[in-house]
C-alpha cells in the first residue's frame, strides 16, 4: 500500500515492489505511475507483503480495495494477515 501526502491509500500487485514504486514517484508525462497517485506525492510506501501466488494476490488487492478508509487503517498499523482479510465477513 501507498499512502499519498493527503492520506489516500494506493492497494496494487507487482513482482517488483521496488520498480513499481519508482515508477509512481516518477512525475513526467510518460510515467507508468498510477493516475490515482498524480498529483498526491509525495508518496510513501507504507505496506508491502510477498504473496507468492499471482490468483491470491489479486484477490487480496480486490478486498482491500473493497474495505474502508478506517479498515484499511487499521491494516497499516498492526500487522498484516491475509487470512484474516480473505475470509473477513464484513467489507
Amino acid at each position: 500500500m501507498i499512502r499519498a501526502v493527503d492520506g489516500a491509500l494506493y492497494t496494487g500487485v507487482t513482482t517488483n515492489v521496488s520498480r513499481r514504486f519508482e515508477e509512481h514517484r516518477d512525475l513526467t508525462p510518460q510515467s507508468r505511475g498510477s493516475k490515482f497517485l498524480k498529483g498526491r506525492g509525495p508518496i510513501e510506501l507504507v505496506l508491502s507483503e510477498k504473496i507468492g501466488d499471482k490468483i491470491l494476490a489479486h484477490q487480496l488487492e480486490y478486498r482491500l480495495k473493497r474495505l474502508s478508509k478506517v479498515a484499511k487503517e487499521e491494516i497499516v498499523t498492526r500487522q498484516f494477515n491475509r487470512t484474516d482479510l480473505l475470509f473477513r465477513v464484513s467489507l
